[in-house]
């Protein structure tokens, strides 16, 4: 298959999901588990109906109805990297999505949901629906509206934090303290194409799931229906507190077919916590680039388990690696706890403020070990990749042919055998092999030494394509 038209397949998947929570869902959520003004209540029979709970949670609940900004380049902040690599290689789709975003071309508005978190009028919706919002309203289901201030976004966890411009005071929900488990009842409220409050119900379908829509993804899939308009609002436990932030569907056609995501209470309340505070979320930075340890990786460095994140590169002037932190190392253990991939590496360490001394058990070169670093603070844009000190290398044993790369930094791949591992895996003409079998390679020789040198069946290779490494693994024999 052509990695390509993989990737842009993959792509297009989350620009559907994205697209569909970009005017699909919308809303707002609750922010700290102190006692709500109708308090928690005793779980509901579902046998029976959950009328209960809707008029428990309902006076909650909020329309909201924004009018926006233009959406631009110039304002995309708040576009996932992976979207805007999208539209990159398909700009048509840019203005639809912003038209999306905007709610819909000419009428430069659009419709949410939300729910109110405290007393004092703190509201809780999706970034996506807020952001580049000129003016935000927010409406109850008894009728009463009020203007509303946004007080601050979160692009990567797409949380927005309101505040209802009023001195009165307001019934809330809390956010659970308790994990979700797959088969819970949820029950979803929102406002669907506008429509106004309307209750789904369903289950908990999976955990922990990655739409590709940012760096900390951590998804609750629910099948509760949920459409366009439903962005932000809430889902329910049976005792009527909110366990996540209804923020994307997942669908072919725009319309809900049961796959939908929520934003753990977890993550929304730390997230809330920061934007009610000051504005924005301060996150630890690690500063390295990052990929999971696959069953091939593990096999080639020597490792036990298939676990882990492997650093495939660092920003230059970076707190990993000032302290000593290196390209290749295998990171098990952060803060105390075991890393299972590159994904809960990267949750762990936003997790952490920062200043935050944190020890990293790693393992490099076999041997196991441990570095303490100093977290520091999250920049807006990322740091360039420090330029790794590598050289050139020729490969047409392993299915490819090479030459030096122009910038003098390892070998650009001219030529590859379709029907090689090496295209099964990815590699394409144009990228550049940096590292062979952990070892810098700059001439045809180095690669016939690093590779006689090399135990095992397979050999690690590392891999820059466009700006960024990866790491990946070849069998030796290509006969």
């Amino acid at each position: 298959m052509n990695p390509t038209s993989r990737t842009a397949r993959s792509v297009m998947k989350v620009f559907a999901a994205s697209l569909v929570a970009s005017t699909l869902l919308t809303g707002a959520i609750a922010i700290a588990p102190q006692a709500s003004a109708q308090g928690v209540i005793e779980a509901i029979d579902p046998t029976k109906g959950f009328a209960p709970l809707v008029e428990h949670v309902m006076p909650s609940v909020v329309s909201v109805e924004v009018k926006y900004q233009p959406a631009s380049a110039e304002n995309a902040d708040d576009i996932p990297p992976q979207m805007r690599e999208f539209f990159e290689q398909f700009p048509q789709f840019r203005e639809r999505f912003n038209d999306e975003r905007r709610g819909g071309g000419q009428r430069g508005s659009a419709v949410g949901s939300g729910f109110v978190i405290s007393a004092d009028g703190y509201v809780v919706t999706n970034n996506h629906v807020v952001s580049n919002a000129s003016t935000v309203k927010l409406k109850f289901q008894g009728g009463a509206e009020y203007d509303a201030k946004v007080i601050g976004t979160d692009a990567k966890t797409d949380l927005a934090l309101l505040k209802i411009d009023s001195d009165k005071t307001f019934d809330f929900v809390p956010l659970t303290t308790k994990d979700s488990k797959v088969g819970d009842w949820v029950m979803a409220v929102g406002n669907p194409f506008g429509l106004g409050g309307t209750v789904t119900a369903g289950i908990v379908s999976a955990r922990g799931r990655d739409i590709g829509s940012g760096p900390y993804d951590d998804y609750l899939q629910i099948d509760a229906s949920i459409n366009k308009g439903n962005s932000g609002g809430p889902a329910f436990n049976l005792e009527g507190e909110v366990v996540g932030v209804n923020t994307a569907i997942f669908s072919p056609s725009g319309g809900s077919v049961g796959i939908g995501f929520a934003i753990p209470a977890a993550i929304v309340k730390d997230v809330v916590e920061d934007l009610k505070s000051s504005g924005a979320v301060t996150r630890g930075y690690l500063g390295v680039q990052i990929q999971p340890v696959t069953e091939d990786i593990a096999e080639s460095l020597g490792l036990e388990k298939a676990e882990g994140a492997i650093i495939s590169n660092l920003t230059d002037k970076s707190p990993a690696g000032n302290a000593g932190l290196k390209q290749g190392d295998t990171i098990v253990k952060a803060n105390g706890e075991t890393i299972e991939d590159a994904k809960d590496l990267s949750r762990t360490v936003a997790n952490l403020k920062p200043g935050t001394k944190v020890p990293f058990e790693i393992v490099r070169d076999g041997k196991a070990q441990t570095i303490d670093v100093e977290l520091g603070t999250m920049p807006g844009e990322m740091p360039k990749m420090a330029k790794a000190n590598l050289g050139k290398v020729e490969m047409s044993d392993l299915g490819f042919e090479v030459e030096t790369a122009a910038d003098g930094e390892g070998v650009r791949i001219t030529k590859l055998d379709p029907k090689s591992a090496a295209a099964e895996r990815g590699l394409k003409a144009g990228d550049v092999i940096l590292e062979v079998a952990g070892d810098d390679v700059s001439s045809p020789g180095d690669v016939d030494a690093a590779l006689k040198d090399a135990k095992g069946k397979k050999v690690l290779l590392l891999v820059r394509s466009g700006d960024r490494q990866t790491y990946i693994t070849l069998p030796r024999d290509q006969g």
